[in-house]
């Protein structure tokens, strides 16, 4: 019978799905294509911006490369006939050439190159290689004897071996990279190349949150961590622009967080959920591990706070229910769980007994979440079982075992550490052991410990650490010993140095396969907007929010914050005296209480 229930409510949202898919893919065409081509087309609803080369970072020879500073002008896409003032790429006999690009910035997309006329009146072989590191663009892909390896091919190819026309116009790649190698592979040929453009494909949408304060180390990791998660909003919500360019529930929390403070109740979000239903049915767990189907529960408590949106929810109200049912049977009266395999984050792996108790804390969680949930789709039975399974994991504890990852869900979700407080753990060495994803969550329960001061401390320290190694998006994973006699991602390999991107990595990111724009990295714009700014939703849609603001050593803070009513503009000065004056401006249907 479960499995029963659980395919007609699949079936269902499969439909609605399917339906809404249809009704927002079609796009209009010339009248010459006819009325055959009716539901077989999809306009894409992202731009496309073309940027020019910020710097020629290194070329192989003088002599066989002229007017590379033209690559930095601005561009038109128009191929040109021309020989003279044009950047021109020559071998030998015996001599190759090559140049390396730095667009200054991480961005998704290809590059267009447009050509003048070369020497060959055949197609000339180029080998194109993107990089998010000077490091990457310079390598091969191989394989370091594990089960990755350094292969960054498999989810967007970025080393290609391509002709390019004589003339004309070629756009290749689709990834996410900072810097472009190009190398001339044929003896004896000439191409001239009238601009290398890269190709940013991008979502074009206003940054409607925003943050200033008086220490533009935090201004600039805020606005990181914005850019981060923005680039990963592509069709759908990614994880990765490079690798894992594909919806990871539990990656996504972060990011809707994120998205939440910058650009407020973007589609990408809802649509992104409905995908993942459609993908993973009960009596399935998300991306095949159950700790994703927490959080999609989570993530689904956090929209619906913001958004106030009661008709999305209905639409997940039978998969949220199911979802619920499926839980209760893996829980027995006891406390006892069989949800499978335990999963929190890569850095937490090794320890096993600390997964656990975290694993268990976040189940509490995500079931306080869908029991309030339930309330709002007035389901009483449901909000009682979601009630029940979190009082049931409740009743047996667990220990940390000095995880900071587990330490931190346990705190957020109330739940103690008979042995060692759970905060003591998390604040301890301060941003040791921290990790990109779960440093939000550390962040989160240090907040509600009145330890903001000391989180701020650890957002300048980490986060702040991968900016000054070259990043302008923050990384699948990051440890502050790697900066120790470490170049930059900006700087080509020095004898006696490790390579910041190369020489580290771990689990399915060894290397040049670790991502340096990573979703799940961005907490920190969220955090700074909650607890500096103090925004905190008390009622869905957004209806009361409390503002407690934090200002620690900076000497003002302010922002704007969005809401499906309009933003919310504040500013927080501090007095000499030390106390804190505000002026919040709030729209129409938007209570603000302090």
């Amino acid at each position: 019978m479960k499995n029963i229930k659980h395919g007609k409510v699949t079936k269902l949202i499969l439909l609605s799905i399917l339906f809404l898919t249809f009704s927002l893919s079609s796009a209009s065409l010339p009248p010459v294509f006819g009325s055959e081509y009716n539901g077989k087309t999809q306009k894409d609803e992202l731009s496309r911006l073309y940027i020019s080369p910020k710097t020629v970072l290194w070329k192989s020879d003088n002599q066989l490369i002229k007017n590379e500073h033209l690559l930095l002008s601005a561009g038109n896409s128009q191929a040109a006939f021309i020989k003279e003032n044009i950047c021109s790429l020559k071998n030998t006999d015996t001599d190759t050439c090559s140049i390396l690009l730095d667009y200054g910035i991480e961005i998704h997309g290809g590059l267009q190159l447009v050509m003048g006329s070369s020497s060959r009146r055949e197609p000339s072989l180029v080998r194109i290689r993107f990089g998010e590191s000077v490091g990457e663009c310079n390598s091969d892909t191989h394989n370091r004897g594990g089960r990755h390896g350094f292969s960054t091919d498999d989810h967007a190819k970025r080393d290609i071996t391509i002709e390019i026309p004589r003339d004309g116009m070629i756009e290749i790649g689709n990834t996410g990279f900072r810097f472009v190698r190009i190398d001339l592979l044929q003896p004896n040929t000439t191409v001239r190349i009238k601009e290398t453009r890269a190709i940013l494909r991008y979502r074009d949408i206003p940054y409607l949150g925003s943050f200033r304060s008086s220490d533009e180390r935090l201004n600039k990791i805020w606005l990181t961590g914005a850019y981060t998660v923005h680039l990963n909003m592509q069709e759908y919500l990614w994880d990765g622009i490079k690798r894992d360019r594909v919806i990871w529930l539990g990656d996504m929390h972060p990011e809707v967080a994120s998205i939440l403070s910058v650009f407020g109740d973007n589609e990408i979000v809802p649509q992104t959920l409905d995908l993942a239903v459609q993908i993973y049915p009960l009596p399935g767990w998300m991306n095949g591990m159950s700790a994703y189907s927490l959080w999609y529960l989570i993530i689904h408590h956090d929209w619906y706070m913001h958004s106030g949106d009661i008709n999305f929810l209905q639409k997940h109200k039978q998969y949220i229910t199911g979802l619920i049912d499926l839980i209760l049977q893996n829980t027995d009266a006891e406390g006892n769980e069989s949800m499978g395999k335990k999963f929190l984050d890569w850095p937490s792996s090794p320890n096993k007994k600390g997964v656990e108790a975290g694993y268990r804390a976040l189940m509490v969680w995500a079931m306080d979440n869908a029991a309030f949930l339930c309330g709002e789709l007035n389901e009483p039975l449901a909000k009682q079982k979601a009630a029940e399974c979190a009082n049931r994991i409740r009743k047996k504890t667990k220990s940390h075992n000095n995880l900071k990852q587990a330490a931190a869900l346990m705190a957020i979700s109330g739940i103690k550490d008979n042995e060692t407080s759970c905060i003591d753990i998390v604040c301890k060495d301060g941003s040791d052991n921290f990790s990109t994803f779960y440093g939000y969550y550390m962040l989160e329960a240090m907040a509600i410990n009145n330890r903001r001061k000391e989180s701020i401390d650890i957002i300048r320290e980490y986060w702040g650490a991968m900016i000054d190694m070259g990043a302008t998006t923050f990384w699948e994973d990051f440890d502050l010993k790697w900066t120790e006699n470490a170049v930059r991602i900006d700087e080509f390999d020095k004898e006696g140095y490790k390579n910041i991107h190369g020489s580290f990595g771990a689990y399915c990111y060894p290397g040049y396969r670790h991502s340096l724009c990573h979703g799940w990295a961005s907490g920190p714009t969220a955090w700074l907007t909650e607890y500096v700014l103090g925004v905190k939703i008390i009622k869905p849609g957004c209806k009361v929010i409390k503002i407690t603001p934090f200002l620690g050593d900076l000497d003002y803070a302010e922002g704007t914050f969005p809401t499906p009513h309009g933003l919310i503009y504040i500013k927080h000065t501090k007095r000499s005296n030390g106390r804190i004056i505000s002026d919040i401006k709030a729209p129409k249907g938007v209570k603000i209480i302090k």
